[in-house]
């Protein structure tokens, strides 16, 4: 079912969103709620194990690849050797803890959506069930689209779990199935991608967290 939904979407002919959709609970600074480190895992087990597969699947050797809103852990695989892999985070201690980094930066994109980072930059992008918590997702899907080379695939992980005083409230106000419409349609309205799609690695469906992926090609011209 999941998988289905970006199959044949039917997106309204512009930006259907309201600056209302994308206000949060808690609209206090995020450097505050963000300010101490969390080193704990924001899916179960099962649902890391079953994303760091996926990955396993689609990294190639000496990729280039930034991980936004990036903590002290990426989920990519260990034995992958990627070229320079980057992440984009709100906590320095955390992003230091990463051992799959090869650099980091702290940025608040929700103040800021610009990224420290050149044009064509990376080949791959992940943001791991974080899309949820990004208020100005039309700029930072521009930003993705800039920094990613032609040909180059975001790929955004999604589960049901998140800090609710900290996610946008339309993604309170819809389901897991209504989450990944919204996140093809943040590819769809940025003009930069080849039509997104939907891949649901969930491990145990009912019985562990799901997981789904939504992704999409940065378009080559």
């Amino acid at each position: 079912m999941a998988e289905k939904v970006l199959e044949n979407p039917k997106w309204p002919p512009e930006w259907p969103y309201s600056e209302m959709d994308f206000k949060r609970m808690d609209e206090s600074d995020d450097k505050i709620f963000y300010e101490s480190p969390r080193l704990c895992y924001h899916i179960d087990d099962a649902a890391v194990n079953a994303l760091t597969a996926y990955y396993s699947k689609c990294f190639k050797e000496g990729e280039d690849v930034l991980d936004i809103c990036s903590s002290w852990v990426s989920h990519f695989p260990k034995e992958w050797k990627g070229g320079r892999v980057a992440g984009l985070g709100m906590n320095e201690y955390e992003l230091s803890q990463n051992p799959q980094l090869t650099e980091f930066a702290v940025k608040n994109l929700n103040e800021e959506p610009v990224f420290p980072y050149e044009d064509n930059s990376f080949d791959k992008l992940t943001c791991v069930v974080s899309v949820d918590y990004l208020n100005k997702p039309k700029e930072v899907f521009q930003e993705i689209g800039r920094v990613l080379r032609p040909g180059g695939e975001c790929i955004l992980s999604m589960s049901n779990r998140c800090f609710p005083t900290k996610a946008f409230q339309i993604w309170l106000q819809t389901n897991d199935l209504e989450h990944i419409f919204i996140a093809g349609s943040f590819f769809h309205y940025s003009g930069l991608f080849e039509p997104p799609s939907c891949d649901d690695i969930s491990p145990n469906p009912g019985a562990t967290d799901p997981m789904y992926i939504v992704k999409a090609t940065k378009k080559s011209n």
